[in-house]
């Protein structure tokens, strides 16, 4: 009960700060956060997925090239992932036993935490049924500022083709 109640006061409040808290305390707090960015991203809620993102945010796609900043990265998921909803709908899920969360200190103090695994793609299009498009490895760089996390660099690279329903 009192890691639940540590954990959500972290996740609510910016008055906390995690460079004093032991990793396990850490921890589930970017994966929690981590996992709202995602639920963000899969629902096409923009105002959620901005507010989760730093301002000077840079996102490499080995594919797709590279964008900067809060405001064209938000506007591009708006204009593509999110343009067209009731036609078609990308959903993004984790491999299951491949995110990691590593925190970054300083002097013993946690300034950040890098977020790595393996996600899925997943398409839907015109109400037929879901399916595996593809799958990639994903780097996320989690800062703690002013007593908030942000994500500041994300890594999307590596992409494949998905081999079965589930990414494997």
């Amino acid at each position: 009960m009192r890691t639940l109640i540590t954990c959500i006061c972290l996740l609510f409040t910016s008055i906390i700060s995690a460079a004093q808290l032991p990793e396990k305390y850490v921890t589930p707090v970017v994966t929690r956060l981590d996992s709202l960015f995602w639920q963000a991203y899969n629902t096409c809620d923009i105002a959620r997925f901005h507010g989760l993102l730093a301002d000077d945010v840079e996102f490499y796609h080995d594919k797709g090239g590279s964008l900067t900043g809060i405001d064209p990265l938000a506007a591009s998921i708006r204009e593509n992932l999110c343009s067209n909803r009731e036609h078609f709908k990308l959903r993004r899920a984790a491999i299951p036993g491949t995110v990691k969360v590593f925190l970054l200190e300083n002097n013993h103090e946690v300034y950040g935490a890098l977020v790595t695994g393996m996600h899925v793609f997943y398409i839907t299009e015109d109400g037929k049924p879901e399916y595996a498009d593809g799958k990639s490895r994903f780097e996320m760089l989690w800062l703690l500022k002013d007593g908030q996390w942000k994500v500041a660099r994300v890594f999307s690279y590596d992409h494949g083709p998905a081999l079965d329903n589930r990414g494997e």
